[in-house]
């Protein structure tokens, strides 16, 4: 069964500097429908103006993945962590007992287009943590390559819960196909481009949930940036 989430659907916040598209509900936009799905809580899609972004605060008990799509993103934690996020790199901050950080645009000219991707880890109090990896477009390019699993396998970063995310870059008319073991499930978000999924079509921005499917066979139709979780 595959269930398409449209863009368009989306939730949505504008404060002049940010433009932000809420998959589930988060902040002011409550939708009882969507909450999450499994242990997927929250992806945004934010467009962030120069120089702005979000200040110092708070989290707890959550893994917080970022996924930049154009532009940098410079991050500082209150474990000492300071860094740039650019495309091909993937972020992961796990909140655990409580952590403080700021996600601000650098550059004074282009605006920051990221994802950022709220997971529900598989225990609370754990110990704050950080990990960042680049995964080289090349080896994106017409696959699945997977850049987060709880074991941190094939240079993958690491997630304290079980899911696999992957990353894809497709051709117009590339196919990749993806497993699902029994029991398991899958949230294909679409970055870029325009994908045909089990028959289903969804742009950019479009999302959909995946369930007692043996397999995802995904079709670009278009050239096309997507992400796949792979879900208990």
């Amino acid at each position: 069964m595959i269930t398409v989430r449209p863009s368009d659907e989306r939730g949505r916040a504008r404060l002049g500097w940010l433009d932000s598209r809420h998959t589930f509900s988060f902040s002011d936009y409550y939708d009882p429908k969507h909450m999450g799905f499994r242990a997927l809580r929250v992806i945004n899609e934010d467009r962030v103006a120069p120089g702005k972004g979000f200040g110092t605060h708070g989290h707890q008990d959550m893994e917080i993945v970022s996924y930049v799509v154009e532009g940098e993103l410079g991050h500082r934690d209150s474990m000492g962590t300071g860094s740039v996020i650019r495309p091909g790199d993937v972020q992961r901050m796990s909140a655990g007992t409580g952590v403080r950080h700021s996600e601000m645009n650098p550059s004074e000219k282009e605006p920051v287009h990221f994802l950022q991707i709220w997971i529900l880890p598989e225990k609370a109090g754990l110990a704050p943590g950080y990990e960042q990896k680049s995964f080289p477009r090349e080896e994106r390019a017409n696959r699945l390559r997977l850049v987060a699993s709880r074991d941190g396998r094939e240079g993958a970063i690491s997630v304290h819960q079980d899911v696999e995310i992957r990353a894809g870059l497709l051709d117009a008319g590339a196919t990749v196909r993806q497993p699902l073991a029994p029991g398991r499930h899958a949230w294909v978000q679409v970055v870029r481009g325009a994908v045909d999924v089990g028959g289903k079509r969804l742009v950019a921005g479009d999302g959909a949930a995946v369930s007692d499917e043996r397999e995802l066979a995904l079709v670009a139709q278009e050239a096309s940036e997507l992400i796949v979780f792979d879900l208990a």
